[in-house]
């Protein structure tokens, strides 16, 4: 982590400091002046909402941060409302459509961080004129005032009013609310009147990457029992092979068979067993009790799975599946699927999307964009846009670092860029015919 790091404030640096030669039409650099003429202003406003708290279970904080948001693209000319997230146990999402004709835009965000009131991380930090400090100054706060100031250059060049942009700031990205099925249903229903979806995550923290693809992310639960007795009398007919010998053997199995798939993981994260065992699910923890001459009853293991396709996905689960089904004498055993984030598998048309996104970049004068290897990727809500836009990309947040932690930080200077790359990606999007995918 401490590599990739240093290796993105370096490429944000030398992209900052050594600038291309711009190659920019006369709207489009109107369009990059409006973003240039509100730095200040941005900068204000990302202190502002960094400052209040909003962990994602603390609802008033991030009902807070969406209606700070709220009045913005309000003044701006969106029809904004705010989607109650009692149903599906959350504070809920700010959702802003500004109708237009031609393609459009569907634009995701996130009001929500991990730091909760407890955190002893609370306080925006200017550091320097290149470093900035605080709680979703990367993740992703700073991403949601890209997308304001993006839409707002696009109002100051008078093109606003052509166009269709929906854009959605989801209040749980961190910790999602349940079932997903209700949490996530006004984002899918966006993303199927959408044609291309953008997500302004901080990504990988470099602004040379985009990114295409995501892996899937979602739970399992292994349960496994076999017959307590003394252990002297393991192995026997009536005893068997104990339940820690039977999980033992399933989660060696998943290794042995899966471990060589490229872009999957499959990490059991919680492995509890003994003569007793407590789960407590809410907090994917527990204890158990046993003792070294009793042969165990009970383990639980619980774990992750992280795929790239749906189809990988579903053999991986055939798979684990198949695996359990062997069972080691005397023991029974049944694995449980969750759900989860889905795949955002790298399609043709994310490729192309990147690639006028590069083009944007370097006629700027910012340089190349390239994917991002979907290893270094986490899940997000761009991936509930797969199947639904033509094209997808995320990652257009600021250059940021130690995401997730006490010493989260964003590069300032790429508010600036990234506004400037976003919307006039959004222009050309929009100017252009465009036929991939689906063929809406």
């Amino acid at each position: 982590m401490k590599i990739r790091t240093s290796l993105a404030l370096v490429a944000t640096t030398l992209l900052l400091s050594f600038p291309l030669q711009a190659q920019l039409s006369k709207t489009e650099k109107k369009i990059a002046a409006s973003v240039e003429a509100h730095q200040g202003e941005a900068l204000k406003l990302i202190e502002e909402v960094v400052n209040i708290n909003s962990g994602s279970m603390n609802f008033d904080g991030v009902r807070k941060v969406g209606q700070i948001f709220r009045t913005r693209l309000d003044a701006i000319g969106f029809q904004t409302r705010w989607v109650d997230g009692t149903p599906f146990g959350r504070a809920g999402h700010l959702i802003a459509e500004h109708k237009g004709k031609g393609k459009t835009l569907l634009l995701i965000g996130h009001l929500d961080t991990v730091f909760e009131l407890a955190s002893p991380f609370q306080q925006f930090t200017m550091i320097n004129d290149s470093t900035m400090q605080g709680p979703g100054v990367g993740d992703m706060k700073g991403g949601d005032v890209v997308i304001i100031y993006s839409v707002q250059a696009l109002k100051d060049a008078g093109l606003l009013k052509e166009m269709n942009i929906i854009i959605i700031m989801t209040g749980d990205e961190e910790l999602s609310g349940k079932p997903l099925s209700l949490s996530r249903h006004d984002l899918i229903e966006a993303a199927k009147a959408a044609d291309i979806a953008i997500g302004f995550e901080d990504g990988a923290g470099d602004p040379k990457t985009a990114v295409i693809a995501r892996r899937s992310s979602s739970n399992w639960e292994l349960v496994v029992t076999g017959v307590p007795a003394h252990s002297s009398q393991i192995f026997t007919d009536n005893i068997g092979a104990g339940a820690i010998y039977e999980a033992s053997r399933i989660v060696n199995g998943f290794y042995e068979a899966l471990a060589g798939e490229t872009n999957l993981t499959f990490n059991p994260g919680m492995f509890l067993a003994g003569s007793t065992v407590e789960h407590d699910k809410d907090m994917d923890g527990g204890s158990a009790f046993g003792k070294s001459n009793i042969v165990a009853k009970q383990a639980v293991v619980t774990g992750d799975i992280r795929a790239m396709s749906p189809e990988q996905l579903k053999n991986t689960q055939e798979t684990m599946k198949e695996i359990v089904s062997r069972h080691r004498p005397q023991t029974t055993a049944e694995i449980t699927f969750g759900e989860g984030y889905p795949p955002l598998a790298p399609t043709d048309g994310n490729y192309q999307l990147i690639s006028y996104f590069d083009k944007v970049s370097k006629d700027l004068g910012y340089g190349p964009v390239v994917a991002v290897n979907p290893r270094r990727a986490g899940a997000a809500d761009i991936s509930f846009t797969a199947g639904y836009v033509d094209m997808a990309m995320d990652g257009l947040g600021l250059g940021s670092s130690g995401g997730h932690t006490v010493n989260e930080k964003a590069d300032p200077r790429t508010v600036v860029m990234q506004a400037k790359r976003a919307s006039i990606l959004f222009y050309r999007l929009t100017q252009e015919k465009i036929s991939v995918g689906r063929g809406k």
